[in-house]
């Protein structure tokens, strides 16, 4: 099985530390899962995203697609013709995408676009506050996602809400993962 993962902001790079991790220890022998990592360069910078990959992750993005700074709509564009370029080398089987940010929702249009099932980790967070970009970007993730993973039982109650479409997980929250590990 062959899953890729999308990342593009700070909080994304810590989130799929764990994810990676576990992945690798799944990664074991001729029927393994392998993990293809593409960072849209959403934040891009050196101290937005280079020190991360240095010290924190300890991994390599196997592709930078250095998308940079546009207005939102310009930058989702850009993104999902580069995601989809990317999906039609690696051929995945699933793609992985985080949060709620430009590239979460990017990296959803550009699997569906191309009939592969997504994974949305954090999914069902919600503010209620339709005036906020990453409202909108969770919102239309989640629609897009197969595979919906909570951070809490209050999530996945969003999801029924709305009558999501996906297999709904309560699986805690990623990033009190990394902290559990980091000690």
């Amino acid at each position: 099985m062959k899953i890729t993962t999308i990342i593009g902001a700070r909080p994304q790079f810590i989130k799929a530390k764990m994810i990676s991790l576990a992945i690798k220890k799944c990664s074991i022998g001729a029927n393994g899962i392998k993990e293809v990592l593409i960072n849209t360069g959403q934040h891009y910078d050196y101290n937005m995203a280079g020190q991360f990959f240095d010290g924190f992750l300890d991994f390599q993005p196997e592709y930078n697609l250095g998308i940079g700074s546009h207005s939102r709509e310009k930058q989702i564009f850009v993104m999902v013709r580069k995601i989809k370029e990317v999906f039609q080398i690696e051929k995945p089987d699933v793609v992985i995408v985080y949060g709620d940010t430009n590239s979460t929702l990017a990296g959803a249009r550009a699997a569906n676009s191309l009939k592969i099932k997504v994974a949305h980790i954090e999914a069902g967070l919600r503010s209620y506050d339709m005036n906020m970009p990453e409202e909108v970007n969770r919102l239309e993730t989640d629609k897009l996602s197969h595979y919906l993973f909570c951070p809490t039982g209050t999530a996945k109650t969003h999801l029924l809400t709305e009558r999501g479409r996906g297999r709904m997980y309560v699986v805690g929250d990623v990033v009190y993962d990394v902290l559990k590990s980091s000690k």
